[in-house]
C-alpha cells in the first residue's frame, strides 16, 4: 500500500479530513459524498472487518505500525501532530483517522429478518447518545437498530467512537416516516413498545414478564421524547419505574435498562 508523508495541511490529498469540527457541514457532506470518518486503529480495524472499505488513512508516525494491518490497501498519509491538528481542528489523540466509503443502507425488511428484539431510535440528535445506544444494543442482545429519518448519523465520528465500533457489529438501517414504519414492523410480526411517560404506561418489569415474541423497543429524542405519531403507532407504552423524584433516565441509559430487562 502507498505510504505518503505530507507536511502541508492544505495538501489536496487531505481534503476528506479538513475541518471535522464543523458538525453541521459534515452531516451534509458525509452522506452525500459517500464517506464517514473512523477514528483509531481499533475502530478502523472493526470497520474493515465488517466489510467497509477505507478510501485513505491519516496517521501520525508513531501509530503507523498499528494502522498498516487495517488499512486495507488504501493510501496511508503520514503527517506530523501539528499538521493533523491544523487539518482537523482538534488534537487527534488516537493517532489515526480513516475516510471510509459509506455502505448502502440495507432495506428495513432485510434488517428485521430473523430479529426478535429491535431498538428503534426516533429523532435522537446527540451523537454520543447514538453511540451509547448502539453499544448497549450490542452488549445486551438487541438484534438490530432502526433509526428515524431525522436521527443523527450512527456513522458520524463521535457516534462510532462512543459505540466502541459496535455500529459495525449491530445490523441497522434508516426506517421511513410513521405510519409507514409501523406498518413494516407490524407486517414483520413485531409488537411496538414505546418507552415513555404516560398515565396508562405499563411498568417495564410487568411488560418483560409477559413479553411478546418479537419486540421493537422505541425511544425518542432527548427532552421531548417520542413524537405523537410514534406514540400513536405503539402497541404498548412502557415506563421504567423511578425513585428519588426523578422522572426518567438519559435515553441511552434507558435503552440499556430496558434491553437488560427484555434480554
Amino acid at each position: 500500500m502507498p505510504i505518503e508523508r505530507i507536511d502541508d495541511p492544505a495538501d489536496l490529498r487531505l481534503a476528506d479530513y479538513r475541518d471535522l469540527t464543523d458538525v453541521a457541514l459534515r452531516r451534509v457532506l458525509e452522506p452525500a459524498g459517500g464517506l464517514y470518518i473512523a477514528e483509531s486503529a481499533k475502530v478502523i480495524g472493526r470497520a474493515v472487518a465488517a466489510g467497509h472499505r477505507p478510501r485513505s488513512v491519516l496517521v501520525q508516525e508513531k501509530w503507523l505500525d498499528d494502522v498498516l494491518p487495517v488499512a486495507g490497501g488504501a493510501p496511508v498519509y503520514v503527517v506530523p501532530a501539528d499538521v493533523a491538528e491544523q487539518l482537523t481542528g482538534y488534537a487527534v489523540h488516537r493517532g489515526a483517522l480513516a475516510a471510509m466509503h459509506r455502505p448502502t443502507p440495507p432495506p428495513v425488511q432485510d434488517v428485521l429478518a430473523g430479529a426478535r428484539l429491535v431498538v428503534v431510535l426516533e429523532d435522537i440528535v446527540d451523537h454520543a447518545n447514538i453511540g451509547a445506544a448502539f453499544r448497549g444494543a450490542a452488549g445486551l442482545g438487541a438484534d438490530a437498530v432502526l433509526v428515524s429519518p431525522r436521527c443523527a448519523d450512527p456513522l458520524y465520528r463521535r457516534s462510532v467512537r462512543v459505540s466502541m465500533g459496535t455500529v459495525f457489529q449491530v445490523p441497522w438501517t434508516r426506517m421511513p416516516e410513521w405510519p409507514d414504519a409501523a406498518g413494516i414492523l407490524h407486517d414483520a410480526g413485531f409488537h411496538i413498545a414505546a418507552l415513555a411517560l404516560a398515565d396508562d404506561a405499563v411498568p417495564l418489569d410487568v411488560f418483560a414478564a409477559e413479553r411478546p415474541p418479537r419486540v421493537a423497543l422505541m425511544l425518542g429524542a432527548e427532552g421531548d421524547g417520542l413524537s405523537r405519531r410514534a406514540l400513536q403507532a405503539a402497541d404498548t407504552v412502557v415506563t421504567i419505574p423511578m425513585a428519588g423524584r426523578v422522572d426518567s433516565l438519559n435515553v441511552a441509559a434507558a435503552s440499556a435498562v430496558a434491553l437488560w430487562a427484555l434480554r
